[in-house]
């Protein structure tokens, strides 16, 4: 039943189109040749300006275009300098930074204290409206003790702040930022990272250029020279593109495509495991209404049993991927696995179903933003329960909005943590009472305010156990799997991907 389930939904249309690609002719790739290496983007960055999108392109585009103080090494986990030297804890609520000289912006602005001091007493005000607030909420001001020296203050102990500070907290110029905002930046983007934009079309095309005055960055100078990237949210127009020449790298690609592909010639196919997770959130806090079904907890352990999760991961995702019983990655720190889990069971289902009062099921909207044959096959397993769904696919912007202000009854949502390796990352992201949080409950987001803030490495680990067991007990989130990644790229390209899911155009290289 499971894999006849999964064939019903888009899976058939992605191993049709697979096989319908074996009729083009070799790909004529040129990129190589004029230096300019052509990407594809799947999903639209809604502002190119790093703290005013969530989306893992978004991510690409902030480690490639700005810096941050601090750099972790993908492949040791080591924190290293980047545009810090040296850094040091002050106190609990205190980290003092000693700043590289002789950095400059793309504009030719100086990198110095006042471009700290400025980015983040701008990102840490929350009525300038950062997207993600959990990246930058953490964060008190900062203070210029000298051109080369800051302090940030922190509003409370922060154990994972350096990790923040080496992934999504950027540095800007201030001079600049001060005059344009996040709408120019948006179209203007300046950093002091391995390549600098030339031109946005917002959404569609982005082209970049190695920024020859590259400071000595762990990140390491770049080696091609430009950067083409456009957004095609069509998988088989990307590849049919790949093929004619057109782009020379994409990724995120489906596994049955990804499979075919792999014996081609003049192709490269690359998997590798992210920290990335899919899994459903559930409208328990009865945003969408106090007698919407998801109110109730037998409902939620309804939705989690209806889920072939195992069968999904073999049919769909392949590759490195794997089943997650839990609301984080398992490699972040304090994500506990010893959490209630819910095997594949139609029949419980049902009969919790009509324990809660639905012997007939009941009908609800379903939403998604990516990955339509997953979200599909979701939907199916859910109707065959009695759980029938009313499919909406949105784009990420549109469906992010939709959960901010009114929240969704249920939606299949991923969430890659923007690389952080730390529970607070996505744990405390969404069961904090912030506008994504569709549990609202008080005691799980206590547990993790202390988790978060607690200097004792124990201690945080003993506190995100007990709101991770709370959150898996009353099933608010069905976690689902974890995500691969498969690269597709030219011969011409040498790249390696790791398991952060950063494409870092920096370390690229043509063959």
């Amino acid at each position: 039943m499971s894999v006849q389930i999964i064939k019903r939904g888009a899976v058939q249309a992605a191993l049709l189109s697979s096989l319908s690609m074996m009729s083009f002719s070799a790909p004529a790739l040129a990129g190589k040749s004029d230096d300019t290496l052509r990407v594809a983007f799947t999903k639209e960055v809604e502002n190119v300006d790093s703290y005013f999108n969530s989306a893992r392109e978004g991510v690409i585009l902030q480690r490639t275009v700005w810096d941050g103080l601090v750099y972790r090494d993908p492949a040791t986990n080591e924190y290293v300098g980047n545009l810090a030297t040296d850094w040091k804890w002050v106190d609990d609520v205190t980290l003092e930074f000693k700043l590289r000289e002789g950095v400059k912006f793309h504009n030719g602005e100086e990198f110095d204290a006042d471009d700290v001091v400025y980015t983040v007493n701008f990102v840490a005000d929350k009525d300038n409206g950062v997207k993600t607030q959990r990246n930058v909420n953490w964060m008190k001001s900062a203070e210029k003790l000298d051109k080369y020296t800051v302090q940030i203050h922190l509003k409370e102990p922060f154990p994972a702040a350096i990790e923040f500070l080496a992934g999504p907290v950027s540095m800007y110029p201030n001079e600049y930022y001060a005059e344009v905002g996040p709408a120019g930046m948006g179209l203007k983007p300046v950093g002091t990272g391995p390549y600098k934009v030339t031109s946005v079309e917002p959404g569609t095309h982005y082209q970049l250029e190695k920024y020859d005055g590259y400071h000595d960055s762990p990140k390491g100078q770049p080696k091609i020279g430009k950067l083409d990237i456009r957004t095609i949210p069509d998988v088989n127009t990307q590849i049919a593109e790949l093929f004619n020449g057109e782009l020379d790298f994409i990724w995120q690609v489906p596994a049955d495509q990804a499979g075919k592909l792999a014996g081609m010639d003049k192709l490269t196919v690359a998997n590798e495991s992210t920290m990335r997770i899919g899994y459903l959130s559930l409208d328990a806090a009865g945003r969408t209404g106090a007698d919407n079904p998801f109110t109730k907890l037998k409902v939620r352990q309804a939705v989690a049993h209806a889920i072939d999760r195992k069968t999904i991961v073999q049919a769909l995702l392949r590759g490195k991927s794997k089943v997650v019983n839990t609301a984080c990655f398992p490699s972040q720190f304090g994500c506990e696995q010893e959490v209630t889990s819910y095997d594949y069971d139609p029949e419980k289902a049902k009969a919790l179903l009509a324990e809660a009062g639905y012997p007939d099921g009941f009908t609800t909207d379903f939403y998604a933003y990516r990955n339509r044959d997953y979200a599909e096959a979701l939907a199916n397993f859910l109707n065959e329960v009695g759980i029938k769904t009313n499919f909406h696919m949105l784009k990420y912007s549109a469906l992010r909005e939709l959960r901010m202000s009114s929240g969704t009854p249920i939606t299949f949502q991923t969430w890659g943590s923007y690389s952080i390796n730390d529970t607070s990352a996505i744990t405390s992201q969404f069961f904090k009472h912030g506008s994504l949080d569709d549990a609202r409950d008080d005691e799980v987001r206590d547990w993790l305010e202390v988790a978060d803030t607690s200097t004792d490495p124990e201690e945080r680990k003993a506190y995100y156990s007990k709101a991770l067991q709370k959150i898996a007990d009353e099933a608010y989130w069905t976690p689902l799997f974890s995500y691969n990644t498969n690269y597709v790229f030219s011969k011409d390209v040498a790249f390696q991907p790791t398991p952060d899911e950063i494409v870092r155009f920096a370390t690229m290289s043509w063959n």
